[in-house]
């Protein structure tokens, strides 16, 4: 038992690893540690011995990677719809829309356009959005600018 206590230990080492180092966790980050910590449990149900150790790693890898892709699949279509929002809607005009997997909505609104020589040649738009997450209302105010490739990166941020 207490073997497997230490096998299971150094999967979550391992899901922690691949999720990488950030302050700030993305959804992306919580689905690889999430799914690589079940992995190595449902991984620890099988074999014994070194045989265990192996379904452990392999359920901790799998469930990591699997997870991960989750949460990154969520954050991005977030992030495509708060793109097209930045760059198509007019000022004062709300979007929305819900994420389908997560059920979280969102409104988004551009509030005004910026003077590209005060940021760098950039584009650049402030915004405000309305986010229920988790049945949670939260507010944010920021300015999101154009990046060469066509999206659209938060410079600043601040939440009400």
């Amino acid at each position: 038992m207490k073997q497997s206590l230490n096998i299971l230990t150094g999967a979550l080492i391992i899901a922690l690893g691949l999720a990488g180092c950030s302050s700030d966790p993305s959804k992306q980050d919580i689905g690889t540690v999430a799914g690589g910590l079940a992995g190595g449990l449902i991984g620890s149900q099988f074999g014994s011995g070194s045989g265990q150790i192996l379904a452990i790693g392999a359920g901790a890898l799998a469930g990591a990677f699997l997870g991960g892709a989750i949460g990154k699949n969520m954050d991005d279509t977030d992030k495509l719809k708060m793109n097209k929002t930045l760059e198509t809607a007019p000022l004062g005009k709300p979007a929305y829309w819900q994420n389908d997997k997560t059920g979280n909505t969102y409104t988004v609104t551009p509030t005004k356009d910026l003077n590209p020589k005060k940021h760098h040649n950039e584009y650049c738009r402030e915004y405000t959005t309305t986010a229920v997450i988790a049945g949670k209302t939260q507010n944010m105010y920021g300015t999101a600018c154009r990046q060469p490739d066509g999206s659209w990166k938060t410079v600043s941020q601040k939440n009400d």
